[in-house]
C-alpha cells in the first residue's frame, strides 16, 4: 500500500512540473527510477499518461484523469490514517485507573502486550478507592479502569472480564474463636459491600457494623487490629502487606465471586488507542 502511495506521488509531483529532472531531484529518485514508475503505471492502466514530445512533456487525457483519481485517493488515505492511524505508530497518554492491589496484581500481565505494540504511548497511571473507580471513567477522568464489574454496568461504560476472585471472610489471626457474629469491618459503599449486604441477608442476619473504611486495604489493617470481621476478595488479601495477621475464617454459605474487569466508555471504542488495549485484553483468569 505505502509503495503504491509513493508512485502516486511521484506521478502527481510530475504532472506538476512536467520535468523529469526537476521530479527526480525534488522527490530524491533517480531520473531511471522515475521513468520506470511512469512505465508500470502505463502499464498496469493499459493507458499513456504523459506525451513526450519536441516541446517537452505533457499530460493525456488518461493523464489528466489519473491525475484527478490520485489526488482523491491520496486525501481519503489521509482522512482515513487520522481517524485509524497505524497500530505500530500509535502514541498519546492513556489514563489509567485501578487500586492498588490490581496494580500490582493484574496490571502487570494485563498491559504487558499493548506496552510491546505501542511502546511510544504514555501510560498514566492513577490509583484510589475501587468504589470510585467506574464514576471517574464516566466522568471523563480516566480512559480506562480496571475494576469490580457489576451485575448491569452503566450503558455509557462496557466492561469485559479479566480475572474472577472470590470473597473471603477474613479476622485478625490472634482473635480468640473468631465467628460469624461479629463486630464487622465493611466497605463503606461499593460493590464488595453490596455483595457483604446480600451475603448477610442470604443468612437472615443484620450485622453489627464496627468499621466502614473507605479502601480494601485500610479495611485490612483494621481487621489485623482486631476491629472486627472483614468481608475481601481473595485477591486483596493475598497481595496485603498484613496478610500474615490473617486469617480466612469458614463460611455457610459462601460470598459470591468477584469478576473484576477491564472497563472503558462505549464510545471510546472507536478511539486508536482505547481500542488497541481492548483488543489485546487477555483472556479471564482465576484469581487467588
Amino acid at each position: 500500500m505505502r509503495e503504491d502511495h509513493r508512485e502516486l506521488r511521484l506521478f502527481l509531483h510530475l504532472a506538476q512540473t512536467l520535468n523529469f529532472g526537476r521530479t527526480s531531484l525534488d522527490c530524491h529518485v533517480s531520473a531511471a527510477t522515475l521513468t520506470r514508475t511512469v512505465q508500470r503505471l502505463e502499464a498496469g492502466l493499459g493507458h499513456r499518461l504523459l506525451d513526450r514530445g519536441p516541446r517537452g512533456v505533457s499530460l493525456t487525457a488518461e493523464g489528466h484523469r489519473f491525475r484527478a483519481f490520485a489526488v482523491e485517493a491520496l486525501e481519503l488515505w489521509r482522512s482515513y490514517r487520522e481517524e485509524h492511524p497505524d497500530p505500530a505508530e500509535l502514541t498519546g497518554r492513556l489514563a489509567v485507573f485501578a487500586t492498588v492491589t490490581a496494580c500490582q496484581a493484574l496490571l502487570p500481565d494485563l498491559l504487558a502486550p499493548f506496552r510491546a505494540a505501542h511502546p511510544q504511548v504514555r501510560l498514566d497511571l492513577r490509583t484510589g478507592d475501587a468504589a470510585a473507580a467506574l464514576a471517574r471513567l464516566d466522568e471523563g477522568e480516566v480512559d480506562v479502569a480496571v475494576a469490580g464489574i457489576p451485575a448491569r454496568l452503566p450503558e455509557p461504560l462496557v466492561g469485559r472480564t479479566v480475572a474472577v476472585t472470590e470473597l473471603v471472610l477474613v479476622t485478625a489471626r490472634d482473635r480468640p474463636d473468631p465467628d460469624l457474629c461479629g463486630p464487622f469491618v465493611l466497605p463503606h459503599r461499593g460493590l464488595v459491600r453490596d455483595a457483604a449486604d446480600r451475603w448477610f441477608r442470604a443468612r437472615g442476619t443484620v450485622p453489627e457494623v464496627a468499621c466502614e473504611p473507605d479502601g480494601h486495604e485500610g479495611l485490612l489493617t483494621l481487621v489485623a487490629l482486631g476491629c472486627g470481621t472483614g468481608v475481601v476478595p481473595r485477591l486483596v488479601l493475598e497481595h496485603s502487606a498484613v496478610r500474615d495477621r490473617l486469617s480466612v475464617v469458614a463460611a455457610v454459605p459462601a460470598p459470591e465471586r468477584f469478576p473484576i474487569g477491564l472497563c472503558v466508555r462505549r464510545a471510546d471504542l472507536r478511539r486508536p488507542l482505547v481500542a488497541a488495549l481492548w483488543s489485546l485484553t487477555t483472556p479471564e483468569v482465576t484469581a487467588s
